[in-house]
């Protein structure tokens, strides 16, 4: 017969393990630990967010890669780990719920930004200080306005992305940009492997739509 594990072993087995440093803890007891109490205890989230540094910043250079102020996006994502762990039920799901907040972030920021695009004409003239100069200039990279219709359908894509469920949002962020695996996506998300595929066809039907016209 096996012996019981009482509540007062246990207690004394996790204090022992919080006497190790937290960089020997695994990513779980982590977790728990800085879920422990009112507030996070600062040595462990300094750890947590040590580990997961990059995957955030992977996040935002995918979703934003021409914004100069993503470390203040990155910034307020830890902010917002940092006051709502606690509400983390498994903390085995910490790396997708960790992608739902900088990826809802990000959009909740894009929606309030005014993307206002004033493009050169390279076929006017330019004024200098001698006189006026014709732009006549041969180029084997794409045209101006080559760029700015890349720089459109993108713009757009972000906003379509954006008007998706949220579900649907995280689902085909984590496919697309983060390229992880059905299997994976479906164990982050805690859902089946058949609705993840529902999600991300779904969404790709709903983003098809939209930019159908880019498509073209």
């Amino acid at each position: 017969m096996s012996q019981a594990i009482t509540a007062p072993k246990l207690l004394g087995q996790w204090q022992k393990k919080r006497t190790v440093c937290p960089e020997k803890l695994s990513n779980y007891d982590l977790i728990v630990w800085c879920q422990e109490g009112s507030k996070p205890d600062r040595v462990a989230f300094a750890e947590l967010l040590n580990r997961y540094q990059s995957h955030v910043d992977r996040i935002l250079y995918h979703l934003a890669p021409d914004w100069q102020d993503r470390a203040d996006l990155a910034q307020e994502v830890w902010i917002r780990v940092y006051r709502n762990i606690k509400r983390l039920n498994d903390p085995v799901k910490f790396r997708g719920w960790l992608s739902r907040i900088a990826t809802n972030l990000f959009y909740d920021e894009l929606r309030k930004r005014k993307r206002v695009s004033h493009p050169i004409s390279l076929d006017a003239p330019r004024r200098v200080d001698d006189g006026e100069i014709e732009w006549d200039i041969v180029s084997d990279y794409p045209s101006p306005d080559d760029n700015l219709a890349t720089r459109e359908f993108y713009d757009r894509l972000k906003v379509a992305i954006a008007d998706l469920p949220e579900a649907f949002r995280t689902t085909i962020v984590l496919r697309e940009i983060e390229g992880l695996a059905y299997e994976e996506i479906a164990e982050m998300t805690g859902v089946s492997l058949g609705t993840v595929k529902s999600r991300i066809a779904r969404a790709r039907g709903k983003l098809q739509t939209v930019l159908q016209k880019y498509m073209d």
